[in-house]
């Protein structure tokens, strides 16, 4: 892609153009501009200097950001409410996640050990049945890493400033860190019930800290790639 063109494209992310709409755009003008360039390449111009007489009849940066940019339409989610994206849309999507662990939780629980009061404290009984329970634990501690991973990429994608991004990330470590799952059997009517807590106080000093360490762990591990590109960003910027 030629250098005015990702200029062009880092300019619409900025201003809240959705990736997907600044792709397309930026496709038909690289092919409209291709068609330019060869125009003037038959009409006896050199390569660069055929490519820039293209670009200046394609039109400046300002006309062809500004063309998008001023039609709302276009812009991202992220942009246009990101209280909605990063805050309730990122709570949304780890209940969602957490739901799935706790599905899973719960077929396993019927189908390994039907006669156990809860899936908790009691050895699975076979090879299979460790594996299935062991993957869910898994993405039952992974789900939060993987939906503020998300979230960050998001942010990136987006080119957002830090503020969003990390008031998502620090809510889904919130959540992730006061999380409860609850598994019983009510004996009376033989029902198997699977349930999550949210937001709880702590109970004790050990468990505040407990909290509040895992909580850190997760937004510190979610928040590394957005960091990570802010540096880059800046640092090619630098140079």
């Amino acid at each position: 892609m030629p250098k005015p063109l990702r200029e062009l494209r880092e300019r619409l992310l900025r201003a809240g153009v959705a990736p997907r709409h600044a792709r397309r755009y930026l496709r038909e003008l690289a092919e409209h501009l291709a068609d330019l360039t060869a125009e003037e390449i038959a009409a006896g111009r050199a390569g660069a200097e055929a490519e820039n007489v293209a670009f200046a009849r394609l039109g400046n940066i300002d006309e062809l950001a500004d063309a998008i940019i001023r039609q709302g339409q276009f812009r991202s989610w992220a942009s246009r409410a990101p209280w909605l994206t990063f805050g309730a849309g990122s709570l949304a999507a780890l209940a969602g996640a957490y739901l799935i662990a706790c599905g899973v939780l719960l077929c396993g629980w019927k189908l390994f050990m039907p006669t156990a009061e809860t899936p908790f404290g009691y050895a699975p009984p076979h090879a299979f049945a460790k594996f299935y329970f062991a993957a869910d634990k898994s993405w039952y501690y992974g789900a939060p890493v993987v939906v503020g991973l998300v979230i960050a990429i998001v942010a990136i994608r987006q080119r957002l400033k830090s503020l969003w991004p990390a008031i998502g990330l620090a809510l889904i470590a919130y959540m992730a860190a006061t999380a409860h799952i609850y598994a019983n059997r009510v004996s009376l009517h033989n029902k198997f019930t699977v349930s999550m807590s949210f937001f709880s106080l702590p109970s004790s000093r050990a468990a505040a800290s407990g909290e509040l360490l895992y909580g850190l762990a997760i937004f510190c591990v979610s928040i590394l790639p957005y960091l990570a590109w802010r540096f880059r960003n800046a640092y090619s910027l630098s140079r």
